[in-house]
């Protein structure tokens, strides 16, 4: 019984030597993999590549892709090698990018609908491939969603062709489909329109390089001659290369044309397109001109020869519309359509263009302010504010693409603020990208409508293609590995040595400047462990009311034992406005002996949070009469970077009431705290 008994351990332990080592295998193959495909199986043993090939194709040259390994090119169309290069028909796929590879030791057959399914297979082979050749595996793959795309500010800070090709390379490995190239905006305009020269003569250039320094000092233009001329423009020639390079690659480029907002450039190189005629006055266009109208279709006619993408984006978001009220224009257009809604005027402008681009056999894109218009049921809307906006477009019959700011705005921080280089603020590490999952809270119907996702990288603060890719990658790989695979399971530890991999190889094959993961700080280590406070789950009495637009966790939110984040918008930090902006008192309950009182304050100059001018503590036993024991006036300067204040006030006295008031900033805006510690 006892020798049974060892015996049965003996094959218990080898099974599981032998299940860790097929584990170690499989970890060995898939960890070069990304995104993960839908469905791999591994085998046992290599195709091996080094040794002579031959092709069987029944598909033709479709099978042909500018990802074919050389062994695969060089291999003999006829011939009676040992190893054999089939492709197929794949039948019955949902997706024209599906395919089926099955590899084995002496045959790789690859299976797909067209170029697009042979492209991502070969895509998968490249990371699959070993200098000893392809691993047996087999793999049925095929995309989660239609649209995979990043999108590229190049108006804020311009950036060569050379170098968009270059990130057009990287982004077919990890199988996006869809580059959306921001061209125009207040800052500049990139694209050479023939029909209006103006617009590369004296616009496409500024004399100030720095964004920040640009937008404060009236924002001016240059010629191309100036001595501190900054920008640029490309070419017609240009960007059709650059739109056949990327198809090549299986993306297509989707070109941005703002309208009517984001218009400042536009209308300085030609102010009878505004309301006022004057330039640097408007960033909006007259909607209530037919010459606005003859311009933007004119350039979108240029547009259309240049850019061959179904899809043509053209903004719609964030318009001011402050002269529309007040102009004969716009005010006898809103007439003719019975309105006086500037915002049903807008809703016309963009039906109008939608109009003309069907016309051109075109689909119109626009940011998720667009749902207000009477669209086609062909319109894509790039949701990047709230889900709801998503709901209400599918409920109009239109396509979506996710691009939420809380997920998707690449210019966040991505790590601990004070140890990168500058960014539009927030804070957006990896971990919380590869977190989305997209439509979560739409109802299950819905979440099958939605066409893709997208990640966006907005430049007035990245300055350098360096500073684009540390941006970029390896934030992009969660995006990449949504789209392509859904993630409907997560395993973020998984995830990140995956993504370990392909940015140590970036940077050291390819030469690429993506963020240091392995140097990854992390969040806020105040945010990380809950506080020990006295007044954790006391009353709060708000003498004056925080704000709505940032409300934390409401009543409770400063005294829930919770720091906030790197961020001020996670949901922790709690925003005040006014003078004073806050003004709060906690009732403890009973005397209590208090020895001191510290409340958190943040800085994030961009998005207009500031620290207070002059914090004040005050207690009490009674509620009613208080005394003054902290008083501390803040220094008042906008800083790159954000900053993080404790004011502390350290004592022994008994109270039962804490009443914290702390002043608005000279600057104005909001000021957040996120708690306030009684000890």
């Amino acid at each position: 019984m006892i020798k049974k008994s060892k015996k049965f351990l003996a094959l218990v332990m080898a099974a599981a030597m032998m299940s860790a080592v097929e584990a170690t295998a499989q970890t060995a193959v898939t960890q070069n993999l990304l995104p993960m495909p839908r469905s791999i199986n591994l085998g046992k043993g290599v195709f091996a590549t080094a040794h002579g090939v031959t092709i069987d194709n029944a598909v033709g040259a479709e099978t042909e892709s500018v990802f074919t390994p050389e062994w695969a090119r060089r291999a003999a169309v006829h011939g009676e090698k040992s190893r054999v290069l089939r492709y197929s028909r794949l039948e019955g796929a949902a997706s024209p990018e599906a395919y089926r590879l099955h590899v084995v030791r002496d045959t790789m057959e690859i299976s797909a609908v067209g170029r697009d399914g042979f492209m991502r297979a070969w895509q998968t082979v490249a990371q699959l491939s070993t200098s000893k050749g392809v691993p047996c595996v087999d793999i049925a793959d095929e995309p989660a969603y239609k649209w995979r795309g990043l999108m590229l500010d190049v108006v804020r800070h311009f950036f060569p062709i050379d170098f968009i090709k270059r990130q057009i390379d990287v982004m077919a490995q990890y199988k996006f489909n869809r580059l959306h190239l921001h061209l125009t905006d207040a800052e500049g305009w990139r694209m050479e329109i023939k029909r209006y020269p103006r617009l590369i003569d004296s616009v496409a250039y500024r004399p100030i390089e720095k964004w920040r320094t640009w937008y404060d000092t009236g924002q001016p233009y240059c010629s191309k001659d100036h001595p501190d001329a900054y920008g640029g423009f490309y070419t017609q020639e240009q960007l059709r290369d650059l739109v056949a390079y990327a198809a090549e690659r299986g993306i297509t480029i989707v070109p941005e044309i703002e309208m009517p907002g984001h218009s400042g450039a536009v209308l300085t190189a030609y102010p009878e397109l505004s309301c006022t005629h004057e330039k640097h006055k408007q960033s909006d266009f007259c909607a209530g001109s037919i010459a606005t109208y003859d311009f933007l279709e004119n350039v979108l006619k240029e547009v259309m020869e240049v850019f061959p993408s179904h899809y043509i984006h053209v903004g719609g978001d964030e318009a001011g519309k402050k002269s529309w009220p007040s102009c004969p224009l716009c005010q006898s257009k809103m007439r003719e359509l019975g309105t006086n809604s500037v915002e049903d005027l807008q809703a016309y402008l963009i039906t109008r263009m939608g109009q003309f681009l069907n016309q051109h056999g075109r689909q119109l894109v626009g940011w998720d302010e667009v749902i207000a218009g009477d669209l086609s049921k062909n319109t894509t809307v790039m949701v990047w504010r709230g889900t709801n906006r998503a709901h209400e477009a599918i409920k109009h019959g239109y396509d979506v693409v996710l691009s939420p700011g809380a997920y998707c705005y690449l210019d966040h921080y991505q790590d601990a603020p004070a140890q990168q280089r500058p960014a539009i603020g927030g804070y957006l590490p990896l971990e919380k990208v590869y977190s989305y999952i997209p439509g979560e809270d739409l109802p299950e119907a819905e979440r099958k409508l939605i066409t893709g996702v997208q990640g966006n990288l907005w430049t007035e603060h990245v300055e350098t293609t360096e500073h684009v890719e540390e941006m970029l990658w390896p934030r992009a790989f969660a995006l990449a590995e949504i789209g392509w695979n859904g993630t409907e399971t997560k395993n973020y530890g998984e995830f990140k040595r995956r993504a370990l991999v392909q940015a140590d190889r970036l940077r050291d094959v390819e030469g690429m400047h993506p963020f240091d993961l392995r140097r990854e700080i992390g969040q806020r280590p105040e945010a990380l462990r809950p506080v020990k406070s006295k007044a954790v789950g006391a009353k709060v009495t708000y003498n004056k009311a925080y704000n709505k637009s940032y409300p934390a966790g409401g009543e409770s939110a400063l005294v829930d034992g919770k720091r906030g984040g790197w961020t001020y918008n996670d949901g922790r930090w709690q925003a005040f406005s006014g003078k004073p902006a806050m003004d709060v008192t906690i009732d403890l309950g009973k005397q209590t002996r208090i020895s001191d009182v510290e409340i958190g304050f943040m800085q994030m100059s961009r998005p207009g949070v500031n620290l207070p001018s002059n914090v004040k503590v005050m207690l009490s036993g009674d509620g009613e009469n208080f005394d003054e024991v902290y008083s501390q006036d803040e220094l008042q300067e906008k800083t790159e970077r954000p900053l993080y204040r404790a004011h502390k006030w350290k004592g022994n006295k008994k109270a039962r009431y804490v009443r914290v008031v702390a002043a608005g900033s000279t600057f104005g805006g909001y000021v957040m705290c996120d708690e306030i510690v009684v000890r």
